[in-house]
């Protein structure tokens, strides 16, 4: 089959035998995967697979159950699902562990659906599980027009919250259209004094930007505040005053998706496929597609993601 590897520090295809689904697993036939900024780390060779993982770029796939491996009960040849892997999404087939694979919400297609296990569970995870955001409160989310700022956008919507999120003005309109109360332009806003301002007290944080916003984070995050790490785009290093964290009570909590366990990422798929595939399956939470590309042009949706041109998710149709 082909797929497509980190090599020279760029995608490339290359022909690697089929895989075989061994006991707990499932072949899936891909449909279509989707871009995260964790495939152009690496490509760059700054964020390799966990162990076990594939060589094969690709977090998050959708596609059709072709086969099944030992004791897999939940799962029939010609399912539809999407899925959440280590690696693997780039490639016309791909093995998951059953427990990782999540059922197609109605009506929805392969692309859309490739567009939804990354960003989803990602936000629904470190907001709604380790963050513990509540109804009434205050949310900041950095970066977002990115997938998993929309999808924390929506969940948030969902739980009644109140949304702040940072994004270039012309990313204001998508992140209204998912439910944001206030879009701030970080290219020509400080969002601190624009928060202070407005007298909001933030409750929560999600942060993926990392650094440059660690002193302006500090200055607006209300006193028992919960602030959840989840990427550092704009660098991991700060100068940390401990008594900063300790006058407020701060948790501050950090995490990533893809190096968990086998264990772990199945209770998160149960736990938020109970959760949310209602609200999928009565339209009340969307995937945001910015764009549908053949996977030929695997280099030019990198390069989209590279320059922050998408608003929502880069999606690869995979033939």
């Amino acid at each position: 089959m082909r797929a497509i590897i980190a090599q020279d520090k760029k995608p490339t295809f290359v022909d690697i035998p089929d895989p075989q689904p061994a006991p707990n697993q499932v072949l899936i036939r891909v449909k279509a995967t989707a871009l995260n900024r964790a495939d152009l780390l690496q490509v760059m060779g700054l964020y390799p697979p966990p162990a076990g993982s594939p060589q094969t770029l690709g977090l998050e796939l959708a596609g059709e159950i072709i086969a099944l491996g030992e004791h897999v009960k939940r799962w029939r040849v010609g399912d539809r699902v999407m899925a959440l892997v280590g690696g693997g999404g780039y490639a016309q087939q791909a093995v998951v562990h059953a427990d990782h694979c999540m059922p197609i919400p109605i009506g929805m297609t392969y692309e859309d659906a490739a567009a939804l296990p990354e960003a989803f569970l990602t936000a629904y995870s470190n907001m709604i599980v380790m963050a513990g955001l509540k109804d009434n409160e205050c949310v900041l989310i950095h970066a977002g027009a990115s997938g998993v700022g929309l999808a924390a956008i929506q969940l948030a919507k969902l739980i009644g919250a109140k949304i702040i999120v940072t994004a270039s003005a012309k990313k204001h309109d998508v992140c209204y259209a998912n439910g944001a109360d206030m879009a701030i332009d970080y290219k020509t806003e400080n969002f601190a004094d624009k928060i202070i301002a407005q007298q909001c007290a933030v409750n929560v944080i999600v942060d993926m930007v990392g650094a440059p916003y660690w002193q302006d984070n500090l200055r607006v995050i209300d006193a028992w505040g919960r602030w959840v790490f989840i990427g550092t785009q704009g660098g991991s290093k700060v100068e940390l005053d401990m008594l900063q964290i300790m006058r407020k009570r701060l948790r501050l909590m950090g995490s990533t998706l893809r190096d968990r366990t086998d264990a772990e990422k199945a209770r998160l798929v149960m736990d938020f496929v109970a959760w949310t595939m209602p609200h999928f399956d009565a339209g009340a939470l969307r995937p945001n597609i910015y764009t549908v590309l053949d996977w030929e042009e695997v280099n030019k949706g990198h390069d989209m993601m590279r320059q922050n041109e998408n608003a929502g998710k880069i999606v690869l149709k995979i033939r």
